[in-house]
């Protein structure tokens, strides 16, 4: 057992050695090492999961952007409403239906799983904030957001609602998002946690691509 002795203090050239040692710990090495292969030989690892892990990697993400399509959706119809817009439905649901289904899905994509599959993303943690953060910001502020300029310009366009003046525009379109925002609080909720779940999942599918064996490589070298 390691006993300090006051009478000989370790220097520092002794701490910082000590130090390097811990660093350079073997099994630190092959972690890092491990997490820095390049793209292409993580796709060749990739390819050997089973189909499953595969499927869920590449199509998980239509999930969460199936949603956000439906709260845009819902967000569509409680704008027109309220503004009492009956005309351009089905181009306003054709448009609410696409443009939040692409934009969450490629945002997830390049948020998370691009810097997964590259190994800028090596920390779980790191990972399921990124997904909750697509979640919430993309996954549901987005599509809200986005269904209010397309029902004011309709509401503009045809008179169906009296509108205020530049004045007072921001004001009168914040009153008419709040309680819309308030009965989509539980969506929020949803998208959040269903984003932060995905980029573990996804995490986790990553730590096994990469801890697959090289092809034509003994897998017992892995283990040592």
């Amino acid at each position: 057992m390691f006993s300090f002795n006051p009478l000989y203090p370790l220097n520092a050239p002794e701490i910082k050695m000590a130090g390097k040692e811990f660093l350079d710990h073997p099994m630190e090495k092959k972690i890092n090492n491990l997490r820095r292969i390049p793209e292409d030989s993580w796709q060749k690892r990739f390819e050997r999961l089973p189909q499953q892990d595969q499927n869920f990697f590449q199509n998980g993400s239509v999930a969460l952007a199936l949603n956000s399509s439906l709260i845009a959706l819902i967000s569509n119809n409680l704008f027109r409403k309220i503004l009492h817009v009956t005309q351009a439905r089905y181009s306003a649901v054709v448009a609410m239906s696409i443009v939040p289904l692409t934009t969450t899905a490629a945002a997830y994509e390049a948020v998370v799983n691009h810097s997964l599959r590259t190994g800028k993303l090596n920390c779980e943690i790191c990972a399921m904030v990124r997904g909750g953060l697509v979640g919430a910001v993309m996954g549901f502020f987005y599509p809200v957001i986005l269904a209010l300029p397309l029902n004011a310009l309709l509401a503009t366009r045809y008179y169906t609602a009296p509108l205020p003046n530049k004045d007072n525009a921001v004001r009168f379109w914040i009153l008419l998002s709040k309680p819309i925002f308030k009965k989509m609080r539980f969506a929020a909720l949803i998208q959040v946690s269903f984003g932060a779940y995905l980029a573990s999942r996804h995490y986790d599918i990553y730590l096994k691509a990469i801890r697959m064996p090289e092809p034509g490589r003994d897998p017992e070298e892995i283990r040592e």
